[in-house]
């Protein structure tokens, strides 16, 4: 959490935070966030309870209440990792209309390749042995880097596609959609960020929103 804090402070002080797939709402009790979008009734209900004595936290499981260019700082722990790819661009799709000009947002996902998915499949085989993410060949085909394609999708809530299993997530592939349509600031990984990707089981990346009129005087 600490790393996360350290991010958020890179974006200056902002005044309007979304915390993107809220879960219980845990992060918006310790940071007291302004919004907390969570699609999952069960989850909300829980952040709902959690929050009860917050009263500046608003509620949302329908991102198109919020304004366009209203959220100075957006915070996605522990989401992409479960989205389809259709969701995936939604998802950033929504980052560039809600972030204002130059406006934040905080990623965190896990790493599920190369080392860091031998050692989560090893602890994985010994709890559940020969599920999707606890085959041996799953295993080993993460540890090598090409995590397994063919992911199980079910729905977390009806009409919301979603893949319950950490395995087959590759932050390399939302690294470079990141790298694409924003401003990648910075890319960190923890517990130990000197070991790098190849180590540490998360990574989290800064990104930022393109100005278009610093856009549109560097084309000039």
């Amino acid at each position: 959490m600490s790393l996360h804090l350290a991010l958020l402070m890179r974006g200056g002080d902002p005044h309007c935070i979304l915390d993107f797939g809220a879960g219980n709402g845990e992060l918006c009790k310790l940071i007291a966030l302004q919004f907390c979008y969570e699609p999952t009734p069960s989850l909300m209900a829980e952040a709902k309870e959690n929050l009860a004595d917050l009263p500046q936290i608003s509620f949302c499981s329908d991102l198109e209440k919020i304004s366009d260019g209203s959220v100075e700082l957006i915070f996605c722990l522990e989401v992409f990792e479960h989205l389809p790819e259709k969701e995936t661009k939604d998802a950033l799709g929504q980052f560039d209309r809600l972030l204002t000009d130059n406006g934040n947002a905080v990623i965190g996902v896990p790493v599920e390749i190369g080392i860091p998915a031998l050692y989560k499949g090893i602890f994985r085989m010994s709890r559940r042995f020969n599920t999707f993410d606890a085959s041996i060949k799953n295993v080993l085909l993460a540890a090598l880097s090409f995590p397994p394609k063919d992911r199980p999708v079910s729905e977390i809530t009806p009409g919301f596609a979603f893949h319950h299993e950490h395995m087959g997530f590759d932050y390399r592939k939302l690294q470079a959609l990141l790298h694409a349509q924003f401003g990648l600031q910075q890319v960190t990984t923890s517990p130990f960020s000197i070991f790098g990707p190849w180590l540490n089981p998360e990574v989290n990346f800064l990104i930022q929103k393109a100005n278009p009129a610093v856009n549109a005087d560097a084309a000039r």
